[in-house]
């Protein structure tokens, strides 16, 4: 979803995009439009998520492409496979490039039993990033952290939350009929893949302190993943809606009361702002999009990073008391209402238009004796 906004933005403005992206299976088809070119690439499913397929290096036809139509600039939001060979491609055709720290991959090793793999990643991910004229990264917070591992050249660009799609105007009684809710009923929701490093069995453990005071009340899981099978445990107060998309999401967002974010392992998580857009309290951890968008008693409730008693103690202060979680709420979408996609391509923008005269301002010199010697 965060490409297509910001791709969104950019056409906006005036500008000719060409996204490369892997197939997504048989009835995927590339689609294009005015200033817009869409390519598809070969992938493999993702071991866990067979649904999603993971582009396979394109190098070769990468360099044929941009060999006949030279792009201005390269912007690569993966860091896997098709992303090496595009860092690769646009490095061998002497173009600027630009990447995107988007997934804490080193992070994830842990919750798989791999430790072990934790300190070649972060190795990969610096070699990889430092490969381009730039990095970006969505807060302050991350782009230290990336600084402090060795990744240079970090800018920020912020992520922003359609606040005309997430709204609490789509909230809807007969949806929270069918978690088995009523008016009354106090609905948790947690949304985003359903993953070990997700961390979602703290979210079931603050449930379940919450039900020693709160006896109506729903946890709402909304996304799917390999970690689903371990969480059904036949309680009824647990309700799995699957993935969901579009209106049909923002509509879950909006039925809910209180937003859980237990995970530790993001880069932002633009579910937490889509939470506060569609007007629900936020309780989470003090880092990424929480700690840029999120005021402890003002429109959630933040724990210390890691601090697992105090988040499950938050969400037991917030959902136990009425009037504190209706004043958090009514708080929650002005906090976000300044974070609009348009705003944030036009930062998009003047970040690579920056990194486009800066490398062109590099390869005159070569350019000059180029011509000398023909």
């Amino acid at each position: 979803m965060t490409t297509g906004r910001v791709v969104d933005g950019l056409l906006r403005l005036g500008h000719r995009v060409q996204l490369v992206r892997p197939r997504q299976g048989v009835g995927d088809h590339a689609v294009s439009g005015e200033g817009f070119e869409e390519v598809l690439s070969r992938g493999l499913p993702i071991p866990r998520y067979n649904h999603l397929k993971m582009g396979l290096p394109a190098r070769s036809a990468l360099l044929r492409m941009w060999s006949l139509r030279r792009p201005d600039v390269v912007q690569v939001v993966t860091e896997g496979p098709l992303g090496w060979s595009a860092v690769a491609a646009a490095r061998k055709l002497r173009l600027p490039v630009i990447t995107e720290f988007h997934t804490n991959f080193h992070s994830y090793s842990r919750y798989y039993g791999m430790g072990w793999l934790k300190q070649p990643v972060e190795a990969y991910l610096r070699r990889f990033h430092n490969k381009g004229e730039r990095c970006l990264a969505p807060t302050a917070e991350l782009a230290g952290q990336l600084m402090n591992r060795g990744i240079r050249r970090v800018d920020v660009v912020a992520r922003g939350v359609d606040t005309r799609l997430f709204a609490p105007l789509r909230r809807d009684p007969a949806l929270r009929a069918a978690w088995g809710a009523s008016d009354t009923t106090l609905v948790l929701v947690v949304v985003g893949r359903v993953a070990p490093e997700k961390n979602l069995g703290l979210a079931v453990r603050a449930f379940e302190a919450l039900r020693g005071s709160v006896s109506d009340v729903r946890l709402l899981f909304v996304g799917d993943g390999p970690a689903r099978a371990g969480l059904q445990s036949g309680d009824d107060g647990l309700v799995f809606a699957g993935m969901r998309t579009g209106e049909d999401l923002a509509a879950h967002y909006a039925s809910a009361d209180l937003f859980l974010m237990p995970s530790v392992t993001e880069t932002f998580g633009n579910v937490t702002t889509e939470a506060l857009a569609s007007g629900l309290p936020v309780i989470g951890f003090d880092y990424a999009a929480a700690a840029e968008r999120v005021q402890t008693g003002h429109n959630g409730w933040l724990a210390a990073l890691g601090d697992e008693p105090a988040f499950v103690e938050a969400v037991l202060r917030v959902a136990g008391d009425g009037g504190l979680r209706r004043r958090l709420a009514a708080n929650a979408r002005a906090s976000v209402i300044d974070a609009d996609w348009g705003a944030i391509a036009c930062q998009l923008a003047a970040v690579m238009e920056e990194v486009v005269v800066a490398h062109e301002a590099r390869m005159a010199p070569d350019a000059k004796v180029a011509g000398l010697a023909g």
